[in-house]
């Protein structure tokens, strides 16, 4: 395969699992494109994949910096470059994996951040944008659709999982290291967690109150990526298949 596959979608809707089961079978390897990933010391809150779920797959874009150090997306597009290019100079195929949209969109349509004279992003401010008619490369982008209700299942069975023992021990770490001054620190599961830690929200509360939090980013998501008329939308069932599929065409 000679292009970059992309594999992207909502928070919660499998993207880490079937990239790895794909990057196994076609000798690929993997580039996280995810805001919150980046974060050292953020692993259970931000549901990274362990090094038992990476199966052996080379992972890049995890623990770049610390929470509340400066990371910019014109940052993580040169670093996704770089690694791509590595990747590929090894006769490997780059999957970029996430659900962050301006992360994704910056690669794949080439966004120039080169300020002050444009649209401020974050901190970024933007010279000129590309529009999102033409993609500036060869890439195969693939969405992850789910049914409405199938994707807020998943979402509360996540967070079920997650509410336990080594979230806290680690939400406490992440208190006593960096405290609140991070905005890092203050939104998604450790907001909710630690408020439950100090006995601010009940154990249901703090639940309830994350489901909304990643259901509202879900739909954040969604919403930015279905703009794209690239995005071969597929059920995750399908995914696997397909690309094995397309690769025997190609």
């Amino acid at each position: 395969m000679n292009q970059t596959l992309v594999v992207l979608g909502p928070t919660g809707s499998g993207k880490t699992g079937v990239s790895i089961k794909i990057a196994k079978a076609i000798n690929g390897e993997i580039i996280a494109a995810d805001s919150r990933t980046i974060y050292k010391g953020m692993d259970i809150g931000t549901a990274k994949p362990t090094t038992i779920e990476m199966q052996g797959i080379p992972h890049y874009g995890l623990d770049l910096v610390e929470p509340g150090e400066r990371f910019t997306v014109a940052d993580w597009k040169t670093y996704a470059l770089e690694k791509i290019r590595d990747i590929k100079s090894r006769g490997k195929v780059p999957i970029i994996v996430g659900g962050t949209g301006l992360y994704i969109d910056a690669l794949i349509y080439d966004y120039q951040f080169k300020g002050p004279t444009g649209e401020k992003i974050g901190d970024i401010e933007q010279k000129t944008c590309s529009d999102r008619t033409e993609i500036k490369g060869d890439y195969l982008l693939i969405g992850i659709k789910w049914e409405t209700d199938e994707l807020r299942k998943r979402l509360v069975q996540r967070i079920e999982k997650m509410f336990s023992e080594p979230l806290y021990i680690e939400t406490k770490k992440l208190v006593q290291k960096y405290g609140w001054n991070s905005q890092a620190m203050k939104s998604d599961i450790y907001e909710y967690a630690w408020k439950y830690l100090q006995g601010e929200l009940t154990l249901d509360e703090a639940k309830k109150q994350c489901f909304y939090e990643d259901w509202h980013l879900a739909k954040r998501q969604l919403t930015w990526f279905k703009r794209n008329p690239q995005i071969i939308w597929l059920k995750l069932e399908e995914v696997y298949p397909f690309v094995l599929k397309y690769i025997q065409n190609e």
